[in-house]
């Protein structure tokens, strides 16, 4: 199921795996500075009870977070984290590989005096960086799947930060969205990536998700797919329980290029295509839940 690989694409998957957490590193450090500016940080700033656009848009899912102790996985610089503990969690750490979205995640949280705390490290070992430390929710927001060649091994990571009746919320990008052709011209949408766990794919991109005119000092990616039926019964495995899936025809960020005349903005921030948005699922919602014995 898109693992039957050739020994040329094995050995073409072992070098990205050797590699691709020092490329993706040094990428999102350098996206730190642009982003900084587009994070709606002065709204942060402004507004005590201001929480992003995308735990707002997790909200009705998510439900009531007050009392709860929460991991927030791949974190970036904290905003969704932050947007947490604003919540009323009573303890909320975010976790990143990247140093400069710690340092300018702790910088926010001390600036808005919020109770966030914050751990530099890989997803892979927050385990052990976490001090085997067991958590009410963990919390992964968007874009974060894509970066991690093993989704076993994060769904087994997962499941060890949870207490006992402990739940995942993840919302991400949709694997079928991850699998098509960046912007074209002509409008079409086109397979042309794997949707199944594969090989990591290489590019460089100048820019990321947001607006900014200098380029990325590091524009090199490397990224992973995972099909939706590897996520889910990677949690199964674990002994986890799904206990809420949804699909959604909209995305927080624009992910089929500049032009509006295939993509509309709604007013919750959303991107979807403006013709038949129903096409296609952009992101999906999951939760999952860690039995008690």
């Amino acid at each position: 199921m898109g693992n039957n690989l050739e020994p040329e694409a094995l050995a073409e998957r072992d070098w990205f795996v050797d590699e691709y957490l020092a490329i993706n590193k040094a990428n999102w450090d350098s996206r730190v500075p642009h982003h900084l500016k587009a994070y709606d940080i002065d709204h942060f700033r402004s507004n005590p009870a201001f929480v992003s656009k995308v735990v707002q848009f997790d909200l009705p899912r998510l439900g009531d977070i007050r009392g709860l102790d929460i991991v927030h996985l791949q974190c970036h610089i904290g905003t969704d984290t932050i947007s947490l503990a604003r919540l009323g969690a009573k303890s909320v750490t975010g976790l990143d590989f990247s140093p400069a979205s710690i340092h300018a995640a702790r910088d926010l949280a001390k600036e808005l005096n919020s109770h966030a705390s914050f751990v530099e490290g890989n997803v892979y070992d927050a385990v052990s960086l976490l001090n085997h430390r067991t958590f009410d929710l963990v919390y992964t927001g968007i874009g974060a799947l894509c970066w991690l060649p093993s989704i076993t091994e994060w769904a087994r990571t997962v499941s060890n930060l949870l207490r006992p009746g402990g739940a995942l919320f993840i919302r991400d990008a949709h694997p079928m969205l991850q699998s098509l052709s960046d912007y074209r011209e002509d409008g079409l949408i086109t397979v042309d990536y794997p949707y199944f766990e594969d090989q990591g794919l290489r590019i460089s991109e100048p820019h990321s998700y947001v607006d900014h005119d200098d380029e990325l000092t590091s524009p090199e990616t490397v990224s992973f797919n995972h099909g939706l039926g590897e996520i889910i019964t990677a949690l199964l495995g674990t002994g986890m329980n799904l206990i809420g899936f949804e699909e959604h025809n909209s995305a927080p960020w624009n992910p089929w290029g500049p032009s509006d005349e295939y993509v509309e903005e709604l007013v919750n921030g959303e991107f979807r295509l403006r013709e038949l948005p129903n096409r296609l699922a952009a992101t999906f919602t999951l939760q999952a839940l860690k039995p008690t014995p």
